[in-house]
């Protein structure tokens, strides 16, 4: 059989046939892509894209960034070790030294380094696990809006009722608590919990952790105070609880600053990382734990690809793009050029149906009528812009381009999420946006493909399965 004459480019039957139907950002995004380049994706046919996905935060450097590109293929070559459990290699020697030199001591920070499973839900399930052996109890705090990865105790610890729906009633011990901001909460209701701690009949279990996102990027670009980051870790403090930071997709540079919580002047016992931790969208993630926290012993938490040393070798290179003193301020720089740019747009919309949220390259704009952002997406798909949802109903429109893009770049998208904006809030003709298009039956989804607003379960299995 003559395979070619089988396969045709733009068939994508074989997607829908042989993968299971779990599959979302294809749905929204119904193209098969084969080339990209720093913040340019192609298709098949030719087509260019503006990526402001960056595959969910973990491309900041951009698509086949040259210089981690040239060091993965360069270790390749030479039959480098590719899997090496957590045996001593050169590949990781390196990017621990360079890790600490250039990540860590100019912050003044003493972590020890653990390399969990490649995965940030790996990362979270390791801080977890930790904090329930140093301290000898269960309970977990975590906040309302939060996604934490989708296995069993970072899902407990998420707050989508759909998500944590399919995993059924053994799910850990979580105390949920308004996050910053939530319908007004703020340190009043921090204060209210800690008092609860102290009264031994308030029902309140001692936790062993609180695990929190500075900026939630599932949770609809939610930012948290530096005053209520701090009331966080001064509660912590008192109470002997362990303070974990999920530095997965606000880390790396996508707030400004390597670590999200930096702008704080907070320091986690805990903090999470993946995502664009290798730089070019290999899996790879990290535990940071303050020395007196290291209670592991040898083989107590492991994991088959937790050596995956080809990813040590691409986050080495780009660990090399934070030891030059621009990068982080040109970072910076692109951070209020896109909030200038969402500001603008804003201003242009009717009334009070749109504001701008998030920080950083990791922003957007919140609409009041919760079904206009996926239109927008969708129109933004049309005109060659890929841009995904968040928030609790898809109501934001989330931009996160890679840290890397050119200005022309980002300016160019965003004149396109512009016009896509405007047609879709007064429904003007230059954009066009359908009420009936499928990316509006599907507004309940956002980041990470999760879905928002579930209907009853024959109807949600109905819908997964069309194509």
């Amino acid at each position: 059989m003559d395979l070619r004459a089988v396969r045709d480019r733009d068939d994508t039957r074989i997607f829908e046939e042989v993968e299971s139907s779990v599959r979302v950002y294809c749905r929204q995004m119904p193209a098969v892509f084969c080339r990209a380049r720093n913040a340019k994706v192609w298709d098949e046919d030719g087509n260019e894209y503006v990526d402001f996905l960056s595959a969910c935060g973990s491309l900041n450097y951009g698509h086949n960034h040259p210089a981690i590109k040239a060091a993965v293929a360069e270790y390749l070559a030479d039959d480098g070790i590719l899997n090496g459990l957590d045996l001593y290699t050169k590949a990781k020697r390196d990017f621990l030294t360079d890790f600490r030199q250039i990540i860590l001591n100019p912050r003044r920070l003493s972590y020890r380094v653990q390399f969990p499973g490649p995965t940030g839900t790996n990362a979270v399930e390791a801080a977890l696990k930790l904090a329930r052996k140093v301290t000898g109890r269960t309970t977990i705090v975590a906040f309302t809006n939060a996604f934490h990865g989708m296995t069993p105790g970072a899902l407990a610890a998420s707050g989508n009722c759909a998500a944590r729906a399919s995993a059924g009633p053994t799910l850990p011990p979580v105390v949920r608590l308004p996050y910053d901001g939530y319908h007004g909460a703020g340190i009043r209701e921090l204060q209210l919990f800690d008092a609860m701690l102290d009264d031994p009949s308030s029902g309140v279990e001692l936790p062993a952790a609180i695990v929190l996102e500075t900026v939630q990027g599932e949770g609809g670009l939610n930012v948290a105070s530096g005053r209520w980051l701090h009331a966080v870790r001064e509660i912590a403090d008192r109470h002997g609880i362990v303070f974990i930071v999920d530095d997965i997709q606000a880390g790396c540079g996508r707030c400004g600053p390597f670590f999200s919580f930096e702008r704080a002047g907070v320091v986690p016992d805990i903090v999470c990382l993946s995502k664009s931790l290798s730089g070019i969208g290999l899996p790879m993630s990290l535990v940071l734990i303050k020395p007196e926290f290291d209670a592991w012993a040898p083989g107590e938490h492991n994991g088959t690809f937790r050596g995956n040393n080809l990813a040590f070798i691409a986050a080495r290179a780009a660990l090399s793009l934070w030891g030059d003193g621009n990068f982080e301020p040109e970072t910076r720089s692109k951070g209020r050029r896109l909030r200038s740019r969402l500001e603008a747009i804003v201003a242009q919309l009717p009334g009070d149906s749109a504001s701008v949220k998030g920080i950083g390259l990791m922003a957007g704009i919140e609409f009041a009528d919760k079904s206009v952002a996926a239109q927008i997406a969708e129109e933004c798909f049309k005109h060659s812009v890929l841009i995904e949802t968040s928030g609790p109903h898809g109501e934001v429109l989330k931009i996160m381009p890679p840290l890397t893009i050119e200005n022309e770049v980002l300016d160019h998208g965003l004149e396109i999420v512009t016009q896509c904006s405007i047609g879709a809030i007064t429904t003007a003709s230059g954009c066009g946006v359908g009420s009936g298009s499928r990316r509006g039956s599907d507004s309940g989804r956002g980041g990470n493909g999760v879905y928002r607003r579930p209907p009853s379960p024959p109807a949600a299995i109905a819908r997964l399965a069309s194509p």
